[in-house]
């Protein structure tokens, strides 16, 4: 039965990295293309690349904690309903106002805002290893530590900083308006009830070792502060 199970699972984890591969080429060839859907082709890789490197990423830096759930590919409803708008409000932008959709320049400019994000999303998890976890974590393991090296000396919570740019700069890549708002607003409010809970386990995780590295670096995130903590 174990086997069988465990075959079960590299299957699924082949089906979803396969369809993860197959979207990117056809991002791949958009992108290079004539097609005037070319900056969607960016788009297409640069959201098919985040979900298969954040399954891979795992595995290689938190393995024990590795599931087809890190592809985050069934990360919310929230989650698919807002992808589903920015194809939705993408194609009728298009249909109705197509030049809208070529404004080269400020394609450009999301894709460095996806790149930045993912970069340091990606770079965040590596140095935090084993700490790291898509799931906040309410029991100290014997392996957690309190990391304030690379990336962290510079934000306490660099994987949401990531995060939180790349999906805004998915909406700027698209040339999207309303879910360029729409995308602010959502992440900006996920992050900071985020944040809050996790900052909660944190201190009851290390105490004033946390106080004292909350009092010297920022969330990275724009007015959000984290929990505060009465004298």
């Amino acid at each position: 039965t174990k086997v069988l199970i465990y075959w079960g699972t590299l299957y699924q984890v082949a089906v979803r990295a396969g369809f993860l591969g197959f979207a990117f080429g056809c991002g791949v060839l958009l992108s290079y293309g004539q097609s005037s859907w070319r900056h969607f082709g960016w788009y297409l890789c640069s959201l098919t690349f985040f979900h298969y490197s954040e399954y891979l990423v795992t595995a290689v830096s938190n393995p024990r904690s590795l599931s087809l759930d890190s592809f985050l590919l069934n990360h919310s409803l929230e989650y698919n309903i807002a992808a589903a708008s920015s194809w939705i409000e993408f194609t009728i932008e298009k249909l109705i106002y197509p030049e809208m959709k070529e404004v080269t320049w400020l394609s450009l400019l999301g894709l460095a805002m996806v790149i930045f994000g993912e970069l340091l999303r990606k770079v965040a998890m590596v140095t935090a290893g084993t700490n790291f976890n898509h799931i906040v974590q309410n029991e100290k393991a014997d392996s957690h530590i309190l990391v304030t090296s690379g990336v962290y000396s510079w934000f306490r919570h660099p994987s949401y900083v990531g995060w939180f740019y790349w999906s805004i700069g998915t909406q700027v890549l698209l040339c999207n308006p309303v879910c360029m708002v729409g995308y602010t607003l959502a992440s900006w409010r996920f992050f900071r009830e985020r944040i809050e809970e996790e900052e909660l386990t944190l201190v009851q995780f290390f105490g004033e070792d946390y106080l004292e590295y909350k009092k010297v670096v920022p969330t990275g995130l724009p007015f959000i502060q984290g929990i505060k903590v009465e004298p």
